[in-house]
Protein backbone atom coordinates (compact mmCIF):
# COMPACT_ATOMS: atom_id res chain seq x y z
CA UNK A 1 0.00 0.00 0.00
CA UNK A 2 3.06 2.30 1.21
CA UNK A 3 4.34 1.36 -2.12
CA UNK A 4 1.72 2.47 -4.22
CA UNK A 5 0.84 6.29 -2.37
CA UNK A 6 4.59 6.85 -3.38
CA UNK A 7 4.09 6.00 -6.76
CA UNK A 8 1.01 7.81 -7.08
CA UNK A 9 2.61 10.60 -5.16
CA UNK A 10 5.63 10.81 -7.77
CA UNK A 11 2.95 10.89 -10.51
CA UNK A 12 0.62 13.77 -9.07
CA UNK A 13 4.25 15.70 -8.57
CA UNK A 14 5.44 15.36 -11.91
CA UNK A 15 1.85 15.85 -13.25
CA UNK A 16 2.05 19.16 -11.17
CA UNK A 17 5.09 20.17 -12.27
CA UNK A 18 3.93 19.61 -16.18
CA UNK A 19 1.03 21.88 -15.74
CA UNK A 20 3.52 24.43 -14.33
CA UNK A 21 5.84 24.46 -16.68
CA UNK A 22 3.16 24.39 -19.70
CA UNK A 23 1.39 27.34 -17.97
CA UNK A 24 4.72 29.29 -17.91
CA UNK A 25 5.10 28.71 -21.29
CA UNK A 26 1.92 30.27 -21.93
CA UNK A 27 3.37 33.84 -20.53
CA UNK A 28 6.40 33.83 -22.16
CA UNK A 29 8.58 31.38 -20.05
CA UNK A 30 10.12 28.72 -20.98
CA UNK A 31 12.17 25.69 -19.41
CA UNK A 32 15.19 27.06 -20.61
CA UNK A 33 14.04 30.26 -18.61
CA UNK A 34 13.22 28.77 -15.45
CA UNK A 35 16.72 26.34 -15.92
CA UNK A 36 18.56 29.00 -16.11
CA UNK A 37 16.62 31.10 -12.81
CA UNK A 38 16.76 27.74 -10.75
CA UNK A 39 20.84 27.46 -11.60
CA UNK A 40 21.18 30.98 -10.16
CA UNK A 41 18.91 30.72 -7.09
CA UNK A 42 21.31 27.30 -6.54
CA UNK A 43 24.32 29.04 -7.15
CA UNK A 44 23.31 32.09 -3.90
CA UNK A 45 22.16 29.10 -1.94
CA UNK A 46 25.46 27.90 -2.29
CA UNK A 47 26.93 31.15 -1.32
CA UNK A 48 24.80 31.59 1.43
CA UNK A 49 26.20 27.88 2.87
CA UNK A 50 29.59 28.82 2.50
CA UNK A 51 28.90 32.16 4.69
CA UNK A 52 27.23 30.16 7.47
CA UNK A 53 29.72 27.11 7.06
CA UNK A 54 32.37 29.65 7.55
CA UNK A 55 30.26 31.55 10.25
CA UNK A 56 29.95 28.18 12.43
CA UNK A 57 34.17 27.74 12.01
CA UNK A 58 34.72 31.15 13.69
CA UNK A 59 32.42 29.92 16.18
CA UNK A 60 34.00 26.44 16.85
CA UNK A 61 37.27 28.64 16.71
CA UNK A 62 36.06 30.86 19.54
CA UNK A 63 34.65 27.98 21.67
CA UNK A 64 38.06 26.11 21.88
CA UNK A 65 39.76 29.64 23.40
CA UNK A 66 37.11 29.55 25.98
CA UNK A 67 38.57 29.86 29.73
CA UNK A 68 35.67 30.33 31.77
CA UNK A 69 32.27 31.51 31.62
CA UNK A 70 28.83 30.63 31.18
CA UNK A 71 29.10 27.62 29.04
CA UNK A 72 25.56 26.79 28.77
CA UNK A 73 25.71 29.85 26.86
CA UNK A 74 28.34 28.44 24.26
CA UNK A 75 26.80 25.48 24.05
CA UNK A 76 23.93 27.02 22.96
CA UNK A 77 25.89 29.06 20.49
CA UNK A 78 27.65 26.03 19.07
CA UNK A 79 23.96 24.30 18.52
CA UNK A 80 22.48 27.18 16.42
CA UNK A 81 25.41 27.42 14.48
CA UNK A 82 25.10 23.94 13.02
CA UNK A 83 21.11 23.80 12.92
CA UNK A 84 21.49 27.24 10.86
CA UNK A 85 24.21 24.74 8.41
CA UNK A 86 21.81 22.03 8.38
CA UNK A 87 19.18 24.31 7.51
CA UNK A 88 21.57 25.96 4.65
CA UNK A 89 22.70 22.35 3.32
CA UNK A 90 19.29 21.76 3.17
CA UNK A 91 18.60 24.32 1.03
CA UNK A 92 21.47 23.82 -1.22
CA UNK A 93 20.28 19.90 -1.78
CA UNK A 94 16.62 21.20 -2.59
CA UNK A 95 17.74 23.34 -5.09
CA UNK A 96 19.78 21.19 -7.02
CA UNK A 97 16.64 19.13 -6.79
CA UNK A 98 14.82 21.39 -8.39
CA UNK A 99 17.30 22.04 -11.15
CA UNK A 100 17.52 18.41 -12.27
CA UNK A 101 13.66 18.26 -12.54
CA UNK A 102 13.88 21.02 -15.02
CA UNK A 103 16.69 20.04 -17.32
CA UNK A 104 15.19 16.51 -18.04
CA UNK A 105 12.08 18.32 -18.76
CA UNK A 106 13.94 20.92 -20.94
CA UNK A 107 16.09 18.16 -23.16
CA UNK A 108 12.89 15.74 -23.47
CA UNK A 109 11.41 18.71 -25.19
CA UNK A 110 14.29 19.39 -27.02
CA UNK A 111 15.10 16.18 -28.28
CA UNK A 112 11.44 15.53 -29.19
CA UNK A 113 11.36 18.87 -31.38
CA UNK A 114 14.30 17.50 -33.24
CA UNK A 115 11.78 15.37 -35.25
CA UNK A 116 9.99 18.36 -36.17
CA UNK A 117 12.60 20.14 -38.67
CA UNK A 118 12.36 19.63 -42.43
CA UNK A 119 15.93 21.06 -42.74
CA UNK A 120 17.95 19.00 -42.08
CA UNK A 121 21.21 21.59 -41.70
CA UNK A 122 19.07 23.42 -38.98
CA UNK A 123 18.30 19.60 -36.84
CA UNK A 124 21.69 19.09 -36.98
CA UNK A 125 22.97 22.31 -36.20
CA UNK A 126 20.15 22.04 -33.23
CA UNK A 127 21.00 18.63 -32.11
CA UNK A 128 24.81 19.60 -31.72
CA UNK A 129 23.45 22.10 -29.05
CA UNK A 130 21.65 19.97 -27.75
CA UNK A 131 24.36 17.27 -27.04
CA UNK A 132 26.62 20.27 -26.10
CA UNK A 133 24.14 21.67 -23.69
CA UNK A 134 23.42 18.26 -22.23
CA UNK A 135 27.55 17.38 -21.45
CA UNK A 136 28.07 20.67 -19.99
CA UNK A 137 24.88 20.35 -17.30
CA UNK A 138 26.31 17.14 -16.44
CA UNK A 139 29.28 18.24 -16.06
CA UNK A 140 27.89 20.88 -13.84
CA UNK A 141 25.23 18.70 -11.81
CA UNK A 142 28.51 16.36 -11.05
CA UNK A 143 29.95 19.41 -9.53
CA UNK A 144 27.24 20.56 -7.27
CA UNK A 145 26.73 16.86 -6.36
CA UNK A 146 30.54 17.10 -5.00
CA UNK A 147 29.77 20.18 -3.69
CA UNK A 148 26.40 18.86 -1.61
CA UNK A 149 28.42 15.86 -0.54
CA UNK A 150 31.42 17.88 0.53
CA UNK A 151 28.61 19.28 3.61
CA UNK A 152 27.70 16.11 4.93
CA UNK A 153 30.85 15.56 7.26
CA UNK A 154 31.01 18.69 8.24
CA UNK A 155 27.58 18.58 9.28
CA UNK A 156 28.46 14.99 11.45
CA UNK A 157 31.36 16.77 12.94
CA UNK A 158 29.47 19.77 14.05
CA UNK A 159 26.58 18.07 15.20
CA UNK A 160 28.82 15.86 17.70
CA UNK A 161 30.40 18.40 18.80
CA UNK A 162 27.35 20.23 20.04
CA UNK A 163 25.94 17.07 21.50
CA UNK A 164 29.26 16.32 23.29
CA UNK A 165 29.42 20.02 24.67
CA UNK A 166 25.31 19.19 25.33
CA UNK A 167 26.33 16.80 27.79
CA UNK A 168 29.86 17.41 29.27
CA UNK A 169 29.80 21.23 30.20
CA UNK A 170 32.97 21.34 31.49
CA UNK A 171 36.61 22.74 30.58
CA UNK A 172 37.36 18.96 30.16
CA UNK A 173 34.89 19.18 27.32
CA UNK A 174 36.60 22.35 25.67
CA UNK A 175 40.04 20.21 26.32
CA UNK A 176 38.48 17.55 23.84
CA UNK A 177 37.12 19.52 21.29
CA UNK A 178 40.24 21.34 20.38
CA UNK A 179 41.32 18.18 18.99
CA UNK A 180 38.58 18.10 16.49
CA UNK A 181 38.89 21.78 15.48
CA UNK A 182 41.92 21.09 13.01
CA UNK A 183 39.72 18.51 10.81
CA UNK A 184 36.30 20.32 10.61
CA UNK A 185 38.85 23.32 9.12
CA UNK A 186 40.28 20.79 7.05
CA UNK A 187 36.55 19.55 5.83
CA UNK A 188 35.26 23.39 5.13
CA UNK A 189 38.17 24.48 3.51
CA UNK A 190 37.50 21.35 1.18
CA UNK A 191 33.39 22.49 0.67
CA UNK A 192 34.37 26.21 0.33
CA UNK A 193 36.68 24.93 -2.57
CA UNK A 194 34.02 22.50 -4.21
CA UNK A 195 31.39 25.16 -4.14
CA UNK A 196 33.72 27.97 -5.37
CA UNK A 197 34.07 25.37 -8.26
CA UNK A 198 29.96 24.82 -8.75
CA UNK A 199 29.59 28.44 -8.68
CA UNK A 200 32.42 29.14 -11.09
CA UNK A 201 30.43 26.53 -13.69
CA UNK A 202 26.73 27.71 -12.72
CA UNK A 203 27.74 31.12 -14.02
CA UNK A 204 29.32 29.36 -17.29
CA UNK A 205 26.18 27.70 -17.59
CA UNK A 206 23.77 30.20 -17.45
CA UNK A 207 25.89 32.41 -19.92
CA UNK A 208 25.60 29.32 -22.30
CA UNK A 209 21.49 29.08 -21.80
CA UNK A 210 21.25 32.80 -22.65
CA UNK A 211 23.29 32.75 -25.76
Amino acid sequence: MRIVLLVLSLLLLAGCQSAYYSAMEKVGVHKRDILAERVEKAQNAQQEAQQQFSSALAQFSELIKFEGGDLQRQYELTDKQYQACNSAAANVSDRINSIDDVAKALFDEWQDELKMYSNPKLKQDSSAKLAATQRQYKQLLSTMRQAEGSMAPVLDSLRDNSLYLKHNLNAQAIGALRGEFAGIERDISVLLRNMNKAISESQQFIATLKQ
